[in-house]
């Protein structure tokens, strides 16, 4: 007989279920949100933002959805390597009908009410291999060393100190494990960079997403080995990005680094 365990918020158990089959779970250090004590006034007011345009960010993104995103989401996902997978910023769950057969993923966010979202796809569709946490990437709340790759598709544009959030992916994913990004950053012609620069402030205001950041380089800063880099528009502005973790594990601290 197979038997899950759930405990509440305060450690103590809350209920006994029995299952069907045993399913390996990846250990959560706490799911009480200790997260939130430590957030910055940056990513409070992110996770502000994405709260807010939840109920309608699929509609607002549906026009590149349709023209360029969803070309790209099955090419990213068909490198994830299991069985152990970890998404950054799984938002509203946009890439789950693109994850292949024998891999479990684990997608964290930090806004509730995308997760909201997510989680109501799951249900609906009702998707076995795949939790969801609300949790900030800058502090993941995962064992070193514990997932086989970390994907991500437009998540390091949004999340405030980037360089702080790929260390904590090196961190969690195993040595030589692989991390896949399908990401937006500034334009590598100067008079697009130029004024990208110029409207990343109250951008960043308004929706809470970046739009002048130099990704590549911030995948290095973290102690990534980048494999490879395609960009997907003549401007340079969308890129595949695919990085592998050293042997040498960098990842056990979780020291902060500056992102652009």
């Amino acid at each position: 007989m197979n038997v899950t365990i759930h405990f509440n918020r305060k450690g103590s158990i809350a209920s006994f279920q029995q299952l069907p089959r045993l399913r390996v779970l990846i250990p959560v250090n706490s799911i009480d949100k200790s997260f939130e004590k430590n957030m910055n006034a940056d990513t409070k007011h992110t996770r502000s933002r994405y709260d807010l345009s939840a109920p309608v960010y699929d509609l607002a993104e549906w026009p590149m959805e349709k023209l360029k995103f969803r070309k790209w989401r099955p090419i990213i996902w068909e490198k994830a390597e299991g069985p152990q997978v970890l998404e950054i910023a799984i938002g509203t769950g946009k890439n789950i009908s693109y994850y292949p057969d024998g891999i479990e993923v684990t997608g964290i966010d930090i806004s509730s009410r995308m997760l909201k979202r997510a989680r109501a796809y799951i249900t609906k569709h009702d998707i076995k291999n795949v939790r969801v946490h609300e949790m900030d990437a800058q502090q993941l709340e995962f064992e070193d060393n514990t997932f086989d790759s970390a994907v991500a598709t437009f998540a390091f544009c949004s999340i405030p100190d980037p360089v702080r959030a790929l260390k904590e992916a090196l961190r969690v994913v195993k040595p030589a494990g692989k991390l896949h990004l399908l990401e937006h950053m500034l334009s590598k012609k100067a008079a697009q960079a130029k004024v990208m620069k110029q409207l990343d402030a109250p951008i960043h205001y308004l929706f809470g997403v970046h739009i002048a950041r130099k990704t590549v380089e911030n995948v290095s800063k973290a102690g990534w080995n980048i494999v490879h880099v395609e960009e997907l528009t003549s401007n340079g502005i969308f890129r595949f990005i695919d990085a592998v973790k050293p042997e040498l594990d960098k990842g056990k601290s979780r020291s902060s680094g500056e992102g652009t």
